[in-house]
């Protein structure tokens, strides 16, 4: 991406000559009559796919929460694409391109006459036609401002509750709306201090996007006002109808009897609010430099500073050569590299790191579970304390969580069409957003002058669809995390010239003595029916300084400093959507390279692939900043210009960005694939995890020996997604080396000898976790399961503990947690949420285990751990652990929780969709697989 002047790139300067006057005369003010829309080809001829569980409708009014849990019953369209969803488990293993659609809807263009089940007009220039079969609404207008109005007020049919929620939370008020429960209190603490902005900060973004972004950032403005008045004009219509979301009522919000009360009005802050959310959640990357910092401490202490750093490099793993690629042609990206001799890092003095405190003036439950239930009256009380667990249960979300790290999912997998059956491209791909009722996104298709599109959008932000088909090309993402956030050491300083303190709150700009800016957020909520938490309150207090938000303080040589996170998206939550605007653009996307182009003005670090009938491309967004040479983007940075990123300007915190080339891209590859893993040779890793085994290795082997043998159908390409969707990568990728080393001498004990068979069994038959038959919820290889699920964390500290030491592998612990599978409820996606294996300790025990076997190792680490390096040692201490672990029984080993008994080893893996409002959905089986996927092959093109 070029240095940001805020104005039209040259590729789309060409774009809107090429366009002619069509662009300007959608554009406000312009004074031309608006164009109709062009004529709508559907290039796809019934061979696009899609799914969203559970179901397109996320509203419920008060009879309908009520109904689901009396009854069970589910108001229309509010789970229908569950059991499909699931079903896919079971049915893929003789799955037809002709039986697709038993899993997956029609996304073909429009609504068959006969398929029509309602058509609204909220406007003369827009209609809303919902089919039948799932309820997806098919937006239709004349006009642009009618197409736009129609997507909100759908999205307020399918979504008003749940935008409202997203709209507080990112503001950091989440518990003023819905109430003080804990897990309300700590998921606000999680993401406001990632994004705290005043009213200001946030009208700010909205006025720069519609006066610097050109004729595109005008229409964007102008798009997202009438999205907003549409939400608006159903907000108004559903409370004086009063067909509104029934949790208005259990909150307080909204009396039922007299129906005084309001659902306050949306407004355009309020999508900057929820755009960063959404990019928070899946967008990020980079930061974690303190910690990486402690944890490179603790191998120079044990090491010494020379051996220490070799020792922890070889765990950072930022380049490891073995790491599976998108980009596999061998095309080098370089970027965020270790510089041959750092310059300006900033480590903490030993012992002297603190966090910055958050929370301030806690009255009454703050920070406590008491509660207080109120009288609810009679009708009302089957619903009393639904939400004292919270409105979204701790942890669900990617990023929140005791302990939680940012965490991006999704994946996709394109093959070439000189592998395929058809001789066009496939493409089976979506993003993986965690399972809720209602779905983070929505399902809609958008028809109107500028605007062709199918797919998925987030709630709230849906001006534009974000990832799912046009005309004749599909696109989608998954989350890049490149480093994008960097962390600065402030030197703190005093304004009366006295010594200053870590707890100083002014610092230093060059030379000068500058004041901290202090923003603070004040809540507070007392009971209510959905929600018995005690009244209280507490403020919210971060401190912000023109190097980012102050997240630590500490020493360094000896002088306080404040440790800061500065993103470069941070004032640029929305800036991306000039990006999704060419991406719905028809007139715009024509072939690959356009669709680079429009993937190039998408700020946040994600992964884009693209499939049309002729090719499959790829191209990975982001601000990424240019940093100043010798600077070790890993590691904290002094805060001086000589540090600073390449014309970094505070006030607008914008700077010198990387340019379009230097990106990862690829246009023809003989397939791609990706889940989250790293992007090219080169491109430096901005956490640790990546290296020699990944998840992604499950999409790349399966995928590399389908085009090998060639003929790939969309059938085969889904088999292989859900093939690795249901495979344990510690059983494919790790269990053949563990047992090589048990087997490297006899197992003379009988019964332990029986557990390595079992597992060998697990191994030879896929090491999947799959239930015996559709329904019987016990696994085929349950107990190999079970053993494994118990000793994996066992072993890993068995392997790496006693030769890292206590210190060492705490800190490195802390970097990465040692274990993600679906039964970890620990891990960062909390328990229930399908996404698994994406972070853990198993690249570094598949390097350290070849080590031991003699193997050829590219990139090893530094040393060898298990058993010191001895075979012998190593298969004692991996023998002790599993039998410590086939001892643990299987109420221990998955100790249950509030949807599973102790014991129930399918229940701990599988699927919740966590309620978001009051409409709850059953269970069902775990599979590792994108929440909206996409399924599609274009025959023909314009």
């Amino acid at each position: 991406m070029p240095p940001r002047t805020r104005t039209l790139r040259a590729a789309t300067v060409a774009a809107v000559l090429a366009l002619g006057t069509s662009l300007l005369a959608t554009a406000p003010g312009a004074g031309a009559a608006e164009p109709e829309p062009l004529a709508v080809t559907d290039h796809c001829g019934s061979r696009c796919a899609d799914i969203l569980p559970p179901g397109e409708n996320g509203n419920a009014t008060l009879v309908e929460i009520l109904g689901n849990k009396a009854f069970g019953t589910h108001p229309a369209h509010s789970d229908d694409q569950l059991d499909r969803y699931n079903g896919l488990v079971a049915g893929h293993t003789g799955l037809t391109d002709q039986k697709l659609t038993d899993f997956f809807n029609d996304a073909s263009f429009g609504v068959a006459a006969d398929q029509v089940e309602s058509v609204t007009k909220p406007r003369e220039d827009v209609t809303i036609t919902r089919d039948k079969k799932s309820g997806v609404p098919h937006i239709k207008g004349t006009t642009r401002y009618g197409t736009e109005f129609g997507a909100g007020f759908a999205a307020g049919q399918d979504r008003l509750w749940l935008m409202d929620l997203f709209r507080h939370i990112g503001r950091g008020q989440l518990t003023s709306f819905a109430g003080g429960a804990l897990a309300n209190q700590g998921l606000e603490q999680q993401f406001w201090p990632q994004a705290p902005y005043t009213e200001a900060d946030l009208q700010a973004q909205v006025e720069r996007i519609r006066t610097t972004e050109g004729a595109r950032g005008e229409q964007a403005m102008a798009d997202a006002q009438a999205y907003v008045d549409g939400i608006n004009a159903y907000r108004e219509k559903s409370k004086k109808g009063r067909y509104f979301p029934g949790e208005y009522v259990l909150t307080g919000k909204i009396d039922s009897i007299t129906n005084i009360g309001e659902i306050q009005p949306f407004g355009l802050t309020d999508l900057i609010s929820i755009a960063s959310v959404v990019g928070g959640q899946f967008g990020g990357g980079g930061g974690g430099e303190v910690q990486a910092a402690l944890s490179l401490l603790a191998a120079q202490q044990k090491y010494g500073v020379e051996e220490g750093t070799r020792v922890w490099e070889s765990f950072r793993q930022r380049n490891d050569p073995e790491a599976v690629l998108t980009v596999h042609d061998g095309t080098s990206f370089p970027y965020a590299g270790k510089p041959d001799k750092a310059r300006g890092t900033a480590l903490p003095d030993a012992g002297s790191v603190t966090p910055e405190p958050l929370i301030y003036d806690r009255t009454g439950s703050a920070g406590t579970n008491k509660k207080a239930p109120v009288d609810a009256p009679a009708a009302l009380e089957p619903l009393q304390g639904m939400y004292d667990d919270g409105v979204i249960p701790e942890g669900s979300l990617p990023g929140s969580g005791d302990g939680a790290q940012k965490r991006g999912m999704s994946n996709a997998l394109l093959v070439s069409g000189k592998a395929t059956a058809s001789g066009n491209p496939i493409a089976v791909m979506g993003p993986q957003t965690g399972y809720f009722a209602p779905q983070l996104m929505m399902l809609q298709e958008l028809q109107g002058p500028g605007i062709s599109a199918r797919g998925v959008s987030f709630a709230g932000v849906g001006m534009y669809i974000q990832m799912g088909r046009g005309q004749d090309y599909a696109w989608s993402a998954t989350s890049a995390a490149q480093d994008i956030t960097d962390t600065y050491a402030v030197e703190l300083c005093e304004p009366d010239g006295s010594a200053p303190t870590k707890d100083s709150t002014h610092y230093r700009v060059d030379g000068a003595c500058t004041a901290m800016e202090k923003l603070e957020r004040t809540n507070s909520w007392k009971p209510t029916v959905a929600d018995s938490t005690a009244k209280g309150s507490y403020r919210m207090q971060v401190w912000r300084t023109d190097y980012g938000i102050v997240t630590h303080r500490a020493t360094v040589g000896g002088k306080p400093v404040a440790y800061t996170s500065l993103r470069t998206t941070y004032r640029h939550e929305a800036d991306s959507i000039i990006g999704f605007q060419l991406l719905n653009d028809p007139a715009y996307v024509t072939d690959a390279a356009s669709f680079q182009q429009a993937a190039g003005h998408i700020d946040y670090a994600f992964n884009w692939f693209y499939a049309d009938s002729r090719t499959t491309a790829y191209y990975n967004s982001g601000m990424n900043p240019v940093r100043a040479a010798g600077v070790d983007a890993a590691l904290p940075v002094k805060a001086e210009k000589a540090y600073e990123w390449k014309g970094y300007d505070p006030a607008a915190n914008t700077t010198d960005y990387t340019p379009f080339a230097e990106h990862p891209h690829s246009s023809g590859q003989d397939y791609y694939i990706s889940w989250n893993n790293r992007q090219a040779k080169d491109y430096s890793t901005a956490a640790f995890g990546f290296g020699a085994v990944h998840r992604g290795d499950l999409l790349d082997d399966r995928v590399s020996a389908l085009v090998e043998e060639g003929g790939v159908t969309r059938a085969s390409l889904t088999r292989a997604m859900e093939e690795a969707a249901l495979t344990d990568l510690r059983g494919e990728q790790l269990l053949p080396e563990l047992l090589k080393v048990l087997r490297s001498q006899p197992v003379t004990d009988p019964a332990l000898n029986a557990v390595v068979q079992q597992l060998d069994s697990w191994r030879a038959a896929g090491a999947q976790r799959k239930e015996t038959s559709p329904g019987s919820h016990t696994y085929t290889h349950a107990d190999a399961v079970r053993i494994m699920d118990a000793w994996w964390p066992k072993l890993v500290e068995a392997e790496f503990r006693p030769g890292l030491g206590d210190g060492l592998y705490a800190a490195l612990t802390a970097s990465l947690a040692t274990d993600e599978s679906p039964a970890a409820s620990h891990g960062p996606s909390g328990a229930h949420s399908g996404s698994a294996f994406q972070y853990g300790w198993w690249g570094f025990a598949d390097k350290d285990l070849r080590q031991v076997l003699g193997q050829p190792v590219k990139g090893p680490l530094a040393k060898t751990y298990c058993g010191g390096g001895d075979l012998s040692a190593c298969r004692s201490a991996l023998l002790g652990t599993l039998k410590e672990a086939a001892a643990v029984p299987a109420a221990e080993v998955y100790p249950g929780d509030d949807s599973c008994k102790a014991g129930e080893q399918w229940c701990t893996d599988a699927i919740v969709h966590r309620p978001l409002g009051g409409i709850s959905q059953k269970s069902i089986h775990w599979q590792n697989r994108p929440t909206y996927q996409q399924v599609v092959e274009f025959p023909s093109h314009r």
